[in-house]
């Protein structure tokens, strides 16, 4: 008797005809049954908002007629999307969740604002083996290519192994080609952080408005980071939690006078 064959739920927040997205999904048909539910628009930067005040809509897609993969664009966010393919579409829970491939760099201090990590983490707090993907290219022309056999060897082991609990993985790309990738580091995640400024301007009514700027600054000297993995030619990967508890800390506030 043959194994089933694992179910593979693919999302993003860059939008449903993302190239980031179609090259998952392509990778994802190799391991798997596949079912895409994503944002029918750009979400990126949406970090875990989930829509609570306005209508969700799912619309079954056809985005490539050669493909075998079902298809579900979103009109909410990546979690939403995570949150309607388990309750409403699927039937059962997936396998895998995967997430991207984002266009642009979700390492460090942007796992927190990021939708790809979003989605992946909302799979993660049901139960669900989930990896964020991501490369360091912004452009829709980025090339994926390089990075194909890398998320296949990481899907495929997670589909193996499953991921500890309360665990998700992200999963960055440095811009490189395949020969110039020198392999996988497992990391932690930089102490770094963006210094923000805001381009004002003025509209024709005379309203102000705002451009959100900044630039980023990684002060963590460790070669153990994932920012140091990514400069230096690695895929960085990091375990990353969703009990945001500083256990740390509780022995500190409990010394307070707090009754």
């Amino acid at each position: 008797m043959n194994k089933k064959k694992p179910l593979i739920l693919v999302t993003n927040d860059d939008g449903i005809t993302a190239p980031g997205i179609r090259t998952l999904i392509e990778v994802m048909n190799s391991l798997g049954d596949v079912c895409v539910v994503a944002p029918d628009s750009p979400q990126s930067g949406m970090g875990h908002a989930i829509t609570v005040n306005e209508t969700l809509y799912v619309d079954k897609v056809v985005v490539d007629k050669r493909a075998r993969q079902t298809e579900y664009s979103c009109s909410g966010t990546p979690a939403d999307c995570v949150k309607l393919a388990v309750n409403e579409i699927l039937g059962r829970k997936p396998d895998l969740c995967v997430s991207g491939i984002n266009h642009g760099s979700n390492s460090s201090i942007n796992v927190i604002y990021s939708g790809t990590m979003s989605a992946a983490v909302e799979a993660g707090t049901q139960g669900i083996p989930s990896i964020g993907f991501s490369l360091l290219d912004y452009s829709l022309e980025a090339d994926f290519n390089p990075v194909k056999e890398y998320v296949r060897k990481i899907a495929e082991q997670c589909l193996q192994n499953g991921t500890p609990e309360g665990v998700v993985l992200n999963v960055n790309f440095p811009r490189l080609t395949e020969n110039e990738i020198k392999g996988i580091k497992v990391c932690r995640q930089a102490n770094a952080h963006w210094i923000e400024n805001f381009d004002k301007r003025v509209n024709p009514l005379g309203r102000d408005y705002y451009w959100l700027t900044g630039e980023f600054v990684n002060k963590d000297k460790g070669e153990d980071t994932d920012e140091w993995a990514l400069r230096n030619g690695y895929v960085s990967v990091v375990p990353v939690q969703f009990d945001l508890t500083a256990h740390h800390a509780i022995k500190d506030i409990n010394s307070w006078e707090l009754s």
